[in-house]
């Protein structure tokens, strides 16, 4: 069994991803472009997934500009096929994938954080899938698509982007709350089934990022600053914040953590 481990008492190399494959879902903007971008500055080859063909390619583009080596892939995480057949144009082009970042979220690729939410005994049970496909679903087939490489090489990180509402819980997100807490218990029972293999699984939980999902709400001042109180710091993220500690769980330092959900939310939860 091989893994990657970082035992040099220096920084160099600290989080150097030369000569590993990564996919990024959900990386043709917000948390996800900055992952991809991250990634490919420590050396990594990145396919950055999107469910809009336009974006995805844009940030590769972007990414190969900066003499990174990157590829556009369009895909549907909550559907089965359209997952399997990235991950096979993944390793036919770029190689085997070493780094899957399941960051694909929110309620679909076409609803805005903005629609009105009904109460969860308000709702229609036909109106939960854009959560759960995208949230827990998506998670679970796109792991699937590639962790079984992962075990047969004797390496491999799996990081997935949950939110502090699966952490704690939010009144009017029950069910995407429910969603991302599956994605959390996921991981968990992953983590102990790949470890003995040299492949580890890690969540990042976030709090409210500025990124364009939620902009339209944030330019109303008034509910910019109730969100803000809620968050010690006194800031909303930005998406390299979550991006660096992705980065880190995905680097050779990270070895010996998994199984674990890690906080960047500006204080807005205090773990233990």
């Amino acid at each position: 069994m091989h893994t990657q481990t970082h035992t040099d008492d220096s920084l160099s190399g600290l989080l150097d991803l030369t000569g590993q494959v990564a996919l990024v879902t959900g990386a043709g903007q917000g948390v996800g472009e900055a992952v991809a971008r991250m990634l490919a500055a420590q050396g990594a080859t990145v396919a950055v997934n999107d469910y809009r063909a336009e974006r995805a390619d844009g940030v590769a583009a972007d990414i190969e500009a900066a003499s990174g080596r990157a590829l556009g892939v369009q895909a549907d995480v909550s559907d089965p096929e359209s997952v399997q057949a990235m991950a096979d144009l993944v390793t036919r082009e770029l190689g085997p994938v070493d780094i899957l970042v399941n960051n694909a979220g929110n309620a679909g690729a076409d609803q805005s954080a903005l629609a009105p939410v009904p109460k969860f005994w308000e709702s229609d049970p036909a109106d939960w899938a854009p959560w759960i496909d995208v949230n827990f679903t998506g998670v679970l087939l796109a792991t699937r698509s590639v962790v079984g490489g992962m075990v047969e090489r004797g390496h491999g990180r799996v990081i997935t982007v949950i939110s502090d509402a699966g952490r704690v819980g939010e009144a009017d997100l029950v069910v995407y709350s429910g969603a991302k807490a599956g994605a959390a218990g996921f991981m968990r029972g992953l983590a102990k089934s790949v470890a003995p293999h040299g492949v580890t699984a890690n969540c990042v939980a976030l709090g409210a990022v500025r990124t364009p999902t939620i902009e339209p709400m944030l330019q109303n001042e008034a509910i910019l600053k109730k969100v803000l109180r809620a968050y010690p710091l006194g800031r909303l993220g930005e998406p390299a914040d979550p991006a660096a500690l992705i980065t880190f769980l995905a680097s050779p330092a990270a070895s010996w953590i998994t199984g674990q959900t890690y906080p960047v939310n500006g204080g807005y939860s205090v773990s233990a």
